[in-house]
């Protein structure tokens, strides 16, 4: 299952099943989990710990060099979960420190161009459209869409279920369930139709979007939005998630809101 036009370093860890393609480059602290396909002229680089299941397309480098000064050569790590799609020319870059890492888990669609910057972490389920940028150390949740184009600086955090419409500039913080779109970066309203789809029911919809009537169309205080949401929208796991989010990030939210009637 493996080229003899690939280069593979005796020392990597390839695990069953691997399909391994003419002039792909593996390194050798490099592991590559079961059932796994690696097209042409894909490169793996030393640190890179990849699960099961994964096909990663023509040109992609995992596991590149981070762009940061701060980074002096030491061994990092980039970590890919199960059954993720990795499209042409994505570069994920290692980490900067020993410890953390670049973290990708399961499930997720990365189409062309993209790159990862140095500790990046992607949740589950995730679409991120061609040529999505990321800074270093961004966090992105479970079931997000980030739309062809999206840039995320350094240090932005995206919540679960959050879309993100092409060509936007984020640097901030987006919260869970959210619509965010233009530049300057605006809300538009909660992911109510992606939400629908998995298996969110009217209630719930509802009841995040009476939360982000306080947070974003009330005309008070994101402390206040918070405290009116206590009040007024029953206790459940997608409230909770809403607060947390907000709370963990000291009230700091991107997103202007925009007239929606």
């Amino acid at each position: 299952m493996i080229s003899p036009l690939a280069h593979v370093d005796p020392a990597a860890k390839i695990g069953d099943n691997v399909i391994i393609h003419p002039f792909a480059y593996i390194e050798a602290d490099v592991e590559i989990g079961d059932g796994c396909e690696i097209k042409p002229y894909v490169s793996i680089l030393n640190g890179t710990r990849m699960g099961r299941g994964n096909k990663i397309y023509q040109g992609a480098v995992i596991g590149a060099a981070p762009q940061d000064f701060r980074w002096k050569g030491e061994q990092t790590y980039c970590y890919i979960g199960d059954n993720n799609v990795i499209r042409e020319h994505v570069i994920i870059n290692l980490g900067i420190n020993p410890t953390g890492g670049t973290h990708i888990a399961n499930d997720n669609f990365i189409m062309a161009n993209v790159h990862l910057g140095h500790d990046c972490t992607i949740g589950n389920h995730c679409v991120l459209g061609n040529g999505v940028t990321f800074g270093g150390s961004v966090k992105v949740g479970d079931y997000v869409i980030l739309s062809s184009n999206s840039i995320l600086h350094e240090g932005s955090d995206v919540g679960d279920w959050v879309l993100v419409k092409g060509g936007c500039r984020i640097s901030g913080n987006v919260p869970p369930y959210v619509i965010v779109a233009h530049n300057p970066v605006s809300y538009f309203g909660v992911n109510a139709y992606v939400m629908r789809k998995g298996g969110f029911d009217d209630e719930a919809i509802d009841d995040i979007a009476k939360a982000y009537r306080h947070v974003y169309q009330s005309g008070t205080s994101v402390f206040n939005a918070l405290k009116r949401i206590e009040d007024d929208v029953k206790e459940g796991a997608y409230r909770d998630n809403i607060l947390d989010f907000i709370r963990r990030n000291n009230l700091q939210i991107v997103a202007v809101p925009v007239d929606l009637e």
